[in-house]
């Protein structure tokens, strides 16, 4: 009678031909295992195939991790709509109000809807709750409530005396560097600005005849629309369909949105149209070379969107906030005990709202008041096309009335009240 062997010895091949060993593998595998490895073959089988249902571990740290972050995903969402908010230009009554000494009451009343403010609550609160759990475990050590063996947390507060400075110049550079951004930004948008008003009193000006009024009216449309688009490049979230459906005809918008570049796109509706319009080589020129002014701005403006400020720089300040603010209880409990629960907050929200306002203004599109100012050069514009026949109409009764009082010879006309002899 067969005996089952109790384990499956794999084929050698060393003195067995390929073939044959692959012969006999197979006819072993095809004969029936006894009932007790059958058992002992699905037990392994089932151990080592994953569970299909989700461990509790797992559950219980996503849970976790949801907690933790339902602070820090609730201040991101305030910081980004308060980003997409639209910005306003100031007028004589908002400068009053700017420069009122009423302002810091009013400032400090609407510090709980301010979106800096809230977005440090969760850098603050962790740094509060660490400096409240190293008060109370510094409190039990010295009530003798724990063990001989554990120790108080202090040290010494000369290594942050010799170190405050540099903290203090690594945020006053990080501002000043994110200050000198928005800077370049107004900059770049004030130029915008500026090209394109000239650039259409240039065209309303030059641009006379009468076979040219339709591309002269949308080559004005044109030069409107530009700012509207650039915006729209710049800044996430905006809806540029919307902002350009009052400027455009519709097929020159579907072309528009069509295109990946959109202010570039709209710069080649304005070349071309330049091209047709039948006026002299020089003047042609003289409007070509207006177009740079959008290049220019486009360019600048690209260059603040695709490269911050050095990202070694930005995280060296952030780091050494972090180190900061998680050792400050330890350094303050010798000569502050439970003080050091305010002292870290107070020192948390001052430091790190520096740190974000400099964040915030990296970035300075955003914080521009990009939707008045393309308001506003659109209703400039516009209001020099309504104006242009009147104005027009007044040049001509003025020289009219000029040469009616000249005589043909160029010799003054003699007034009514003369004697002619």
């Amino acid at each position: 009678m067969r005996k089952h062997t109790s384990s499956i010895q794999p084929p050698i091949y060393g003195s067995i031909s390929s073939l044959f060993g692959l012969r006999i593998l197979l006819k072993v595998k095809q004969q029936p295992l006894p009932l007790k490895h059958n058992r002992l073959t699905s037990r392994i089988l089932s151990s080592s195939q994953p569970s299909q249902s989700p461990q509790p571990s797992s559950n219980q740290t996503l849970a976790l991790i949801s907690i933790l972050r339902a602070i820090p995903d609730w201040a991101d969402r305030i910081k980004e709509r308060g980003m997409q908010q639209k910005r306003s230009l100031y007028n004589h009554e908002k400068w009053v109000e700017h420069r009122s000494s009423l302002r810091h009451t009013r400032h400090l009343m609407s510090s709980l809807s301010s979106r800096v403010i809230l977005s440090l609550v969760p850098p603050v609160l962790a740094f509060t709750t660490v400096a409240v759990i190293i008060a109370s475990y510094n409190s039990a050590v010295s009530l003798h409530w724990l063990p001989d063996f554990f120790p108080v947390l202090w040290a010494s507060s000369l290594p942050y005396q010799l170190t405050a400075p540099a903290l203090a110049l690594l945020l006053v550079f990080r501002t000043e560097a994110s200050y000198s951004r928005f800077e370049e930004g107004r900059k770049a948008w004030t130029k915008v600005i500026a090209g394109t008003n000239d650039f259409a009193r240039q065209v309303i000006a030059t641009v006379g005849c009468k076979t040219d009024a339709s591309l002269k009216k949308a080559l004005l449309q044109y030069i409107m629309a530009f700012p509207v688009a650039l915006k729209c490049h710049l800044i996430h979230g905006s809806n540029v369909a919307h902002d350009l459906q009052d400027m455009l005809d519709n097929d020159d918008l579907a072309v528009i949105l069509r295109s990946k570049d959109r202010p570039r796109c709209i710069i080649e509706f304005i070349s071309q149209t330049i091209q047709l319009l039948s006026m002299e080589e020089t003047k042609q020129n003289v409007l070509e070379s207006k177009i740079s002014c959008f290049h220019e701005g486009i360019g600048v403006c690209e260059e603040l969107m695709s490269i911050p400020i050095p990202l070694s720089y930005t995280q060296l300040t952030s780091r050494f906030l972090v180190l900061w603010h998680l050792t400050l209880p330890i350094v303050l409990w010798d000569d502050c005990n439970w003080i050091v629960v305010p002292a870290t907050f107070i020192s948390a929200a001052s430091l790190f709202c520096i740190e974000e306002v400099g964040a915030l203004i990296e970035e300075p599109f955003s914080m521009l008041a990009l939707d008045e100012l393309c308001k506003l050069v659109h209703s400039s514009i516009q209001e020099a096309m309504d104006n242009e026949q009147m104005i027009q109409a007044q040049i001509n009764a003025k020289r009219q009335s000029h040469h009616s009082k000249h005589a043909p010879n160029g010799w003054p006309l003699l007034r009514e009240t003369e004697d002619p002899n």
